[in-house]
């Protein structure tokens, strides 16, 4: 039965679902008559808020695209290649690979959710080798596998509130960082790793086409890709002879290590004066220097992040729009008014779950964990306080566990906004007749599944 419920949910959405970009362009008027409707702004003045949007969030969108492209470059390295093709060694039926790849795709977007292509890399491998795999529907595997980063080392919101002098800390609304032991490290998020590990793998297994009904990738394939090729051998294709000056610096394994050693070091350094303190610059800055040591030589790391930029041009002229969005319903005061109606009524006891709600709305606008929070965290967390010294509540504890809903609920509904789809699609479309539409039908049931037993923690497990 849910066999044919997934089958049915996917070929009917495939004639509702645009492309991503299209999915922007209606949200970007869809935010901008909500705006004029609601907050009295004039037309004059939501055009310049979304103007001033698009340019609010470059830094936070260098660091997406930089987090991606080194996590990705990682999984370009021949020791990830290696260990991906011992894991490809150990299925050969449909079943064990959907299992496989969304298991072993939550345990890699723990580390950092740019490392989801990597994920995307293993499913393309598994693809040619087992038959009987619907592509399309093991994409989706790939993307559902990514739900689990919000409890992970990249999770934005966590390292957001855990940095010194962020924007809560330079409004006033909070007095100083709050520590991922508060919340990557409590017990609502070990619960909520746990219940991902034992239930989703097995749930897409059990939501699998059957092999009658699926397409694999052979059925797909248009061209070949330069990709196909190792890292090592496009950067030996691009050698001079070996004597010239220019040859021997690009291959320099010594230049390199002596760089990337340094800046280990550094970051030895950061965890023995600070603990264990992540935020997203630490991390990128970890994926480069793991990076330019797995790749050895300049050349082979410039070949690497070559291919590992050109998956995120998606990302690159698209996100300027979801941050005019932003922009919109920050600076007309729209996001203010949609979380202000969502709490209003709100208690101890079910802010978590409204908070919860309002991340998986405003998801649909802004498609990004740290620019929503921007935008909602603010009045959800005054509310947390709030109600924290009302009914004599720990207040970092109540305020720990409704940003760790909002998390929760912002990445729930990353399944029915195709815009992250974008991080895969260039792996697992490369070559190949595969669209967002394709994809998106098969994730309406494990977004239902997900969104409910979250909303379930968030009220119930205690922090």
């Amino acid at each position: 039965m849910l066999q044919r419920l997934g089958q049915s949910l996917a070929v009917r959405l495939r004639n509702w679902i645009p492309d991503p970009f299209v999915f922007a362009l209606g949200l970007t008027l869809i935010v901008g008559l909500l705006a004029l409707m609601f907050t009295g702004s004039a037309p004059v003045a939501v055009l310049g808020y979304w103007y001033d949007g698009f340019w609010a969030l470059l830094g936070f969108g260098m660091q997406m695209v930089l987090i991606l492209s080194t996590g990705y470059a990682i999984a370009l390295s021949p020791a990830a290649r290696g260990l991906i093709d011992r894991l490809g060694r150990s299925v050969d039926r449909p079943a064990q690979v959907y299992f496989l790849v969304t298991l072993v795709g939550g345990l890699l977007v723990l580390v950092s959710w740019g490392w989801l292509v990597l994920t995307a890399v293993l499913a393309r491998e598994m693809a040619h080798r087992v038959r009987g795999l619907d592509y399309a529907y093991l994409t989706a595997c790939v993307y559902v596998s990514g739900q689990i980063w919000v409890g992970g080392l990249s999770s934005s919101i966590p390292l957001l509130l855990n940095t010194e002098g962020n924007f809560l800390i330079e409004t006033g609304v909070l007095d100083s960082p709050l520590g991922v032991d508060r919340t990557l490290g409590s017990a609502l998020n070990l619960v909520f790793l746990g219940v991902y590990v034992l239930l989703i793998p097995g749930l897409m297994v059990l939501l699998r086409p059957r092999r009658t009904d699926a397409t694999p990738i052979e059925d797909l394939l248009h061209a070949d890709t330069a990709a196909d090729v190792p890292v090592e051998e496009e950067a030996a294709s691009m050698s001079l002879a070996e004597g010239a000056l220019s040859e021997r610096l690009n291959r320099s394994a010594t230049l390199q290590a002596l760089v990337a050693l340094a800046g280990l070091g550094y970051v030895l350094m950061h965890f023995v004066e600070r603990g264990f303190s992540i935020d997203l610059n630490i991390m990128i800055f970890i994926f480069l220097m793991v990076g330019m040591l797995a790749h050895r030589t300049p050349v082979r790391f410039v070949v690497a992040m070559r291919r590992a930029c050109a998956n995120v041009s998606g990302i690159i002229f698209q996100y300027p729009f979801y941050a005019g969005i932003m922009g919109i319903m920050s600076f007309s005061g729209l996001g203010t008014i949609v979380s202000d109606w969502i709490v209003g009524h709100a208690s101890v006891g079910t802010l978590p779950a409204l908070a919860q709600f309002a991340g998986a709305v405003v998801n649909f606008a802004i498609p990004s964990a740290g620019g929503e929070w921007a935008v909602i965290g603010p009045s959800i967390t005054e509310a947390a306080k709030s109600l924290a010294a009302v009914e004599g509540v720990d207040p970092e504890r109540l305020v720990s566990r409704v940003a760790m809903a909002v998390a929760y609920g912002e990445t729930s509904t990353n399944l029915l906004q195709p815009f992250y789809l974008l991080i895969i699609l260039p792996v697992m479309g490369a070559g190949v007749r595969l669209h967002a539409r394709d994809v998106v039908g098969y994730l309406v049931l494990p977004f239902v599944v997900t969104y409910l037993i979250s909303a379930l923690m968030v009220s119930f497990v205690p922090l």
